[in-house]
């Protein structure tokens, strides 16, 4: 699967947190910004309230990884979204991290209510 594309510039960011909806989980903020044209696209950040470099980055790897898995193929087109580190991002059980992403992109209409999305198999008997 391969990753969606990236929101990498300042003012991009700025412009889906100024005009965007946001949805709250509890690993995760997202901010969505419905566009009109163009492919999804996806920024990821967090802020130094997290902890140090090893932290945040492992927060984004996180993020990336589970954003590659709802979003890669078959993304709805048409959207811009920033995800947000939180606290609980990087000791969340992967799992529950996806959980937590499908029910923000839902809350934002990014995915349908009843969305049927395949999940990954569940690690462990």
């Amino acid at each position: 699967m391969a990753s969606p594309p990236r929101l990498k510039r300042r003012r991009e960011f700025l412009r889906v947190a100024g005009k965007g909806s946001r949805a709250a989980r509890p690993s995760l903020v997202l901010q969505a910004l419905p566009e009109t044209a163009g492919p999804l696209r996806v920024g990821f950040t967090a802020t130094k309230k997290l902890g140090n470099a090893v932290v945040r980055n492992r927060a984004k790897r996180r993020l990336r990884e589970a954003a590659r898995l709802l979003l890669g193929q078959d993304a709805p087109p048409g959207w811009d979204l920033v995800l947000i580190g939180r606290e609980g991002t990087g000791g969340r059980r992967f799992d529950q991290l996806l959980a937590d992403l499908r029910g923000a992109l839902r809350q934002a209409g990014v995915l349908p209510q009843g969305s049927g999305r395949p999940q990954p198999p569940a690690a462990g008997p």
